[in-house]
């Protein structure tokens, strides 16, 4: 693309984000005050333009998605998080934890696509020993050698070593040499001490989250990343938590994928909070493509956008749609209306009415091809 064409190209009614373009084209890193600019600008189009010009630079009009499913061993939690809608108190009404054979089965229902991954996260169960999980985690590679086992947050990590009397380190090895593949994002939500207070005074600090991830990456597991937004940070948080990432991202080069999380406050403490809007949503998208330059993938999670913000994300530096899920309980217990699953041809349908190109990947994004009777991974 050649930069005089997209200086010319590009309008917009704040001085403000003239300058901010001009690092954007040259690839150029943002500071912390061009991150607060972006958020506080009025002009969404212009804040788009420059994420959707990284976005193509880095994918062009490629889309990533998966065939996955999600597993949700337990909702018994220790933690009471005034975000969450999901956790339980043990032997409270709709409290569960599945007995081994029955996650081994929930994983078989949802098997019939040919799912390339499980994604596995749970409340932090009081009474649940290590070897439950490592149980799990050999159990299903045993069952599904193919599929890649994305598994455990950091927050559970942490809370697993710390039952265990482990180091995060030691914790983190075992559930590898179990199946682990590589940790998903969640946990992380805002990493500024005040606001974690407020929403989540049970978890592990920002510092720690960020520190389990880090060994995770020394290990050869990669993970995600996500930021819960749209309660009670403020834009500032918003910058101090992309920069941390950021900043581990240049040490470590272990995310793959950054997933903004949109607050969904219905049957949770904080059910007076309004929910998101559609601008926030998206705003917050292009401000992460373009703060987090060393982050390969940023993914519009359909199921907290909807589909249709999703799909609009796709020319607002989203690359990466997320996949067809099959049962989702964390988000629809607080008040998701999304479908709880979306087939493959669907997913292809929104990509494709966004201009773009839908590609399936697996975890690690090579490339999955199918056939009438076989899947194969790209090695």
């Amino acid at each position: 693309m050649n930069p005089m064409h997209t200086l010319h190209a590009f309008q917009t009614d704040d001085p403000r984000l003239t300058p901010i373009h001009a690092k954007v084209v040259a690839g150029e890193r943002l500071s912390p005050e061009d991150a607060l600019t972006l958020y506080r600008t009025g002009d969404i189009l212009a804040v788009g333009w420059m994420a959707n010009l990284v976005r193509e630079r880095l994918h062009g009009d490629t889309t990533y998605f998966n065939v996955n499913r999600h597993i949700n061993p337990t909702n018994v939690c220790v933690a009471a998080c005034r975000l969450c809608a999901f956790g339980r108190k043990k032997d409270t009404d709709g409290s569960y934890t599945m007995a081994l054979e029955e996650a081994f089965q929930t994983a078989a229902s949802g098997y019939s696509e040919a799912v390339t991954e499980f994604h596995i996260v749970g409340g932090l169960h009081p009474d649940l020993p290590f070897q439950y999980f490592l149980d799990l985690v050999s159990g299903l590679k045993e069952r599904f050698p193919q599929v890649h086992l994305k598994a455990f947050t950091m927050v559970e990590v942490a809370y697993l070593a710390k039952r265990a009397k482990l180091s995060i380190k030691e914790t983190l090895e075992k559930m590898k040499a179990a199946g682990v593949d590589s940790l998903p994002g969640g946990g992380a939500e805002i990493f500024a001490d005040r606001v974690r207070h407020i929403i989540c005074d049970h978890k592990i600090d920002g510092s720690e989250w960020l520190d389990t991830a880090r060994l995770a990456h020394q290990i050869g597991l990669k993970s995600n990343a996500t930021m819960l937004y749209g309660h009670v940070e403020n834009d500032e948080d918003r910058v101090d938590h992309l920069l941390k990432l950021r900043e581990l991202q240049d040490e470590t080069g272990g995310f793959q994928t950054f997933i903004p999380l949109a607050f969904h406050p219905d049957n949770t403490a904080l059910e007076h909070l309004p929910r998101t809007t559609g601008m926030l949503d998206i705003k917050q998208i292009a401000v992460s493509r373009l703060v987090l330059d060393n982050f390969p993938h940023i993914k519009s999670y359909w199921q907290m956008m909807t589909p249709k913000i999703a799909q609009i994300s796709l020319r607002f530096g989203a690359d990466d749609i997320d996949g067809t899920v099959v049962e989702e309980k964390i988000y629809h217990d607080a008040g998701a209306t999304t479908p709880q699953g979306m087939r493959r041809q669907d997913l292809e349908r929104l990509i494709k009415e966004a201009g773009r190109k839908p590609f399936e990947r697996d975890t690690l994004y090579r490339p999955v091809t199918r056939t009438e009777t076989s899947v194969t991974v790209a090695v």
